[in-house]
């Protein structure tokens, strides 16, 4: 009897701006997709129909359209920026078809048509700040692309700042693609902050990483050690975009590095690095689409079909083993349960992890239990730093 087949969206940019994550992110899912048609452990075959909207913000909508009417696919992974994943929600709610989204982002959502993989922003940022009032200081600068990911995280540092008794001198944004950032190189070393919050993405990132190292170099000053740069999205395979010269010293808050000394990791690293020869490491937004993708068609054996119901109703009864650690979905809220960690860039392309967290940690996307402005008001948290 021959296997029931179905089809899956991916959805991701393989050029454009920021093209170097979007395709760690298609390579990820793929090598799930490899993994499972070579396994005996599922009941079905399934087929991957790949969309590529090259970095165009209306494509995204058009690919979708087409998938999930053209095509009749009732699952799609993908999206990287939350532009994206805003224009799209609306079509996965009216085919009522579920967005496998695996990227980090700000919160403030939760829809029952989207499984989200990636981070929430209290497995991500909140971290991070706790990281920075600890060992950074309290005053900072804010740089970031032109929209909703910088807007929030932006906000919620603000907040927890603020609360902490500290601020932000400045916030400075940029169109997304944006590379000429001399104006706000300049302000920064005039206001000399604790550290630089960088919400920038893609070429406009690697291009103010390279242009503030060497701005910093001409002026005598240690950047990394006097003013760090940090985020929340700085990955792998960007540090090859940034360089040689610049691309160590600068802090990540992450749920994966592909530096992960488990086993599981390790498989997971061999694995990517045999399937697409000659790529950079792995990233966290790699992990993600590589986990829905096996979190999807472990949904799907345990539901008996793809059925859109069914698979919501078995998704939080379930988990996953992914090189990161257990991954598992909370069905309050779609969002996986997830493991933060902080690292810090190296000369050699990879994250010295600094900090992690000793499990993982319940996703609370609209940051209910973990307001950063009451969290911080009467303390800095502790962390256990990884020995």
């Amino acid at each position: 009897m021959a296997k029931a087949l179905y089809s899956i969206g991916v959805l991701f940019s393989q050029s454009g701006p920021y093209g170097v994550v979007s395709r760690s992110m298609f390579n990820g899912a793929m090598l799930a997709f490899d993994e499972i048609r070579a396994s005996a452990d599922y009941p079905f075959a399934i087929e991957p129909i790949v969309a590529d909207p090259a970095g165009a913000f209306d494509q995204y909508a058009r690919s979708s359209a087409d998938l999930l009417g053209k095509n009749g696919v009732r699952h799609v992974v993908g999206c990287y920026t939350s532009s994206s994943r805003k224009d799209v929600i609306p079509l996965f709610e009216k085919h009522d078809a579920l967005l496998w989204y695996p990227s980090h982002y700000e919160g403030f959502e939760s829809s029952s048509n989207v499984v989200y993989t990636g981070a929430a922003p209290n497995q991500h940022i909140i971290p991070l700040i706790e990281f920075l009032l600890m060992r950074m200081g309290k005053r900072a600068y804010c740089i970031g692309s032109n929209y909703i990911w910088a807007w929030e995280n932006n906000r919620i540092l603000r907040e927890a700042l603020s609360a902490a008794g500290g601020s932000v001198l400045a916030e400075r944004y940029a169109a997304v693609g944006d590379t000429d950032l001399s104006k706000t190189i300049a302000s920064i070393l005039d206001a000399r902050p604790d550290f630089i919050f960088n919400t920038l993405i893609g070429t406009s990132a690697y291009n103010f990483f390279q242009a503030f190292r060497a701005a910093c170099r001409a002026r005598g000053i240690d950047q990394p050690a006097e003013m760090p740069v940090v985020s929340c999205s700085l990955s792998e395979p960007e540090l090859g975009e940034i360089g040689a010269q610049a691309m160590d010293g600068h802090i990540s808050s992450s749920v994966y590095f592909s530096s992960l000394g488990t086993p599981a990791n390790q498989r997971f690293v061999a694995a990517y690095q045999a399937r697409w020869p000659g790529s950079s490491a792995a990233s966290a937004d790699a992990e993600a689409s590589y986990v829905a993708v096996k979190m999807l068609a472990a949904a799907i054996a345990a539901a008996g079909s793809d059925d859109v119901e069914a698979v919501r109703r078995v998704l939080p009864s379930l988990s996953v083993e992914a090189p990161q650690g257990t991954v598992s979905i909370d069905g309050a809220t779609n969002h996986a349960f997830l493991t933060p960690r902080i690292g810090r860039s190296s000369a050699e392309g990879q994250f010295e992890i600094l900090w992690e967290a000793g499990e993982p940690v319940r996703p609370d996307p609209y940051l209910v239990q973990t307001t950063p402005r009451y969290a911080m008001r009467n303390s800095v948290p502790k962390l256990r730093a990884v020995t």
